[in-house]
């Protein structure tokens, strides 16, 4: 997100000087990117966004005692106090490295998992918390970070008044109605309930538009795939609720300025790209500054005198723009400074299902990125966008756009195009035979049975309804049973119900 934050107001001066710095970072940025190497063996990395609950499976508001006992730069704090992160060191994808991966983060998820007990809590890897309840969303509760209080002062005061949440979700099994959700709040709280699982991926500049392209086209099947995320305030909305909720939760915008068509803060863009520099340009022109926070760097020196800089009113700035594929500046590789962050991804539900989570979309992205007919040149850009709501709203039963005028299921897609894609993909970039097999067998195993985390959610608690349970009963006690399988490692298709 940039440096840390120590100021709580900002001038109009303040926003100005800002505007011409960040202007300054995208000239040194163009200098930059013009003598950046190529990258031959690139790194993946990944942060994990985790819930903390206690023995009745509520929401458990004690981060700063598990990050304390945690004391490492590996566990970091999140918007509230029922949340931490988790990042796994970049590596390459060659060999067993995704294997090692998946060794790594079990052990640093079991030493959260204790530290969390330690203090009354317990880990929950999920995309958003099932008994988080509208009372959990007040400021107090928010992490004691100053640049999450400047943020969301910030986003509010953009704003101009309260945020709307207002979602209408899908029928559960056996149901005929939906559950809808309309509410006011008054703090940036409820995009702590998102939880979800950040892909990176060292990528050169000369294909950066061509990967950002390709996983722009697949963020649908993503959120189909892994959907983890039914359930929030009480009520049954989409299966991928993160979408929308993480989308007004954050939103800067009033209704008059939606119907001017002002952009929205997270974004998933308006077109294919052909340079990372698009994007970096885009949220410059685009989105007035949240946190102006100013640094004495001369970027545009550094970069005369041979150095990397830091460029950190840029880092700062692009840091509150959320797109679903963000491009990141990462200043310490000097040869190869930037990211490709993936947001679209649920947390959880289980370790085996983020390493498979994770090998499909390297996979595939490979393939796509490197294709000699690139699919964004036969796609609408505004048909990517629909596959990401559609997806995210109805899950497997979506219906899917793809080039050659196209409407295909979730399961189609995957098993006859995008399966073999992967495996070509991983293979290209050394990932040996046996693991691409593993992971690419459990998605494999998801699109056969028509069966994410959020279908087993949803069947669960539409079965102990019928039970006669309470719907608050039925979530605490979906949660319980998830947690226990969560840390069984079997993958969620072979879960019963």
């Amino acid at each position: 997100m940039g440096h840390e934050v120590t100021r709580l107001k900002f001038s109009r001066r303040d926003r100005r000087d800002f505007r011409e710095k960040v202007q300054a970072c995208l000239d040194a940025l163009a200098t930059l990117l013009e003598n950046a190497a190529e990258i031959p063996s690139p790194k993946m990395g990944m942060e994990i966004e985790l819930n903390l609950v206690d023995e009745n499976c509520e929401p458990a508001m004690v981060n700063a005692a598990v990050l304390a006992d945690l004391a490492g730069p590996k566990y970091q704090s999140e918007l509230a106090q029922f949340n931490i992160e988790i990042n796994v060191e970049p590596r390459p994808l060659a060999g067993a490295n995704l294997a090692a991966l998946e060794d790594d983060l079990r052990a640093s998820l079991d030493l959260a998992d204790a530290r969390a007990r330690e203090s009354g809590g317990r880990l929950a890897m999920i995309g958003i918390l099932p008994t988080l309840r509208e009372g959990h969303f007040e400021q107090k509760w928010m992490s004691s970070d100053t640049r999450y209080t400047v943020l969301e002062q910030q986003i509010l005061a953009a704003r101009g008044e309260d945020i709307e949440l207002s979602i209408t979700g899908v029928p559960l099994p056996g149901r005929s109605t939906s559950d809808h959700l309309t509410t006011m709040t008054h703090t940036i709280l409820p995009e702590a309930a998102c939880t979800s699982v950040q892909l990176h991926l060292q990528v050169s500049p000369a294909t950066y538009a061509a990967h950002w392209n390709a996983a722009q086209i697949l963020a649908g099947i993503q959120v189909v795939l892994a959907a983890n995320s039914p359930f929030f305030a009480g009520r049954a909305l989409w299966h991928e609720t993160r979408i929308p909720l993480f989308e007004q939760a954050t939103d800067t915008r009033p209704p008059e300025l939606k119907n001017q068509g002002v952009r929205p803060r997270v974004w998933f863009g308006e077109r294919w790209i052909t340079s990372v520099f698009d994007l970096f340009e885009e949220n410059s022109r685009y989105f007035p500054a949240l946190l102006p926070d100013l640094t004495p760097e001369d970027p545009v020196a550094v970069v005369a005198g041979g150095g990397t800089p830091e460029l950190a009113e840029l880092t700062m700035h692009n840091g509150t723009i959320y797109r679903w594929n963000r491009p990141v500046y990462d200043p310490t590789d000097g040869r190869t400074p930037l990211r490709l962050e993936n947001r679209v991804l649920p947390a959880g539900p289980t370790i085996v299902d983020t390493l498979a989570d994770a090998a499909f979309y390297y996979g595939t992205l490979r393939s796509l990125a490197r294709s000699d007919r690139p699919l964004w040149t036969q796609m609408p850009f505004a048909a990517a966008e629909e596959n990401l709501r559609v997806g995210a709203r109805h899950g497997f039963d979506s219906v899917l756009q793809w080039p050659g005028n196209r409407a295909v299921s979730p399961q189609d897609l995957v098993q006859r195009t995008l399966l073999p894609m992967a495996d070509a993909g991983l293979e290209e970039l050394g990932v040996d035979a046996a693991l691409r097999d593993k992971y690419l067998g459990v998605i494999e195993g998801r699109a056969r049975a028509a069966r994410s985390g959020s279908v087993w959610q949803r069947e669960c608690v539409a079965a102990r309804e019928r039970a006669g349970q309470s719907r608050d009963s039925a979530l605490r006690a979906m949660l319980c049973e998830y947690l226990e399988r969560m840390h069984s490692g079997e993958p969620v298709h072979t879960w019963s119900w």
